[in-house]
């Protein structure tokens, strides 16, 4: 059993973005991602199941051209492998845990 504190991860930008998995094994990995305000996730592809999970904030997620908003009404994503990127409308912090599918 591992116990993580999700609101005092480090988390690094998005050009280090490898860093900020804190846990994988083969099945899934766990990412800490934090966004400053109107701060952009590029697009991108993803070949795994994805959930976000909001920590705190406020993001606009696109998925497949479908735009959703995470916010402390709306705290969970879940979404089946597709094309992904975000825009934190206030400063933002998200647990993104990446499922690998069957092959």
């Amino acid at each position: 059993m591992k116990i993580f504190d999700t609101k005092a991860l480090h988390a690094h930008p998005y050009s280090e973005r490898q860093r900020n998995v804190f846990f994988e094994v083969d099945e899934f990995k766990l990412r800490i991602i934090e966004l400053e305000e109107d701060e952009k996730f590029p697009e991108c592809l993803m070949s795994s199941y994805v959930i976000f999970s909001l920590v705190s904030g406020e993001v606009e997620i696109t998925v497949n051209d479908k735009k959703a908003v995470l916010n402390k009404e709306r705290e969970l994503l879940v979404s089946e492998p597709g094309t992904f990127s975000m825009k934190a409308l206030s400063v933002t912090r998200l647990l993104g845990i990446q499922i690998k599918k069957e092959t």
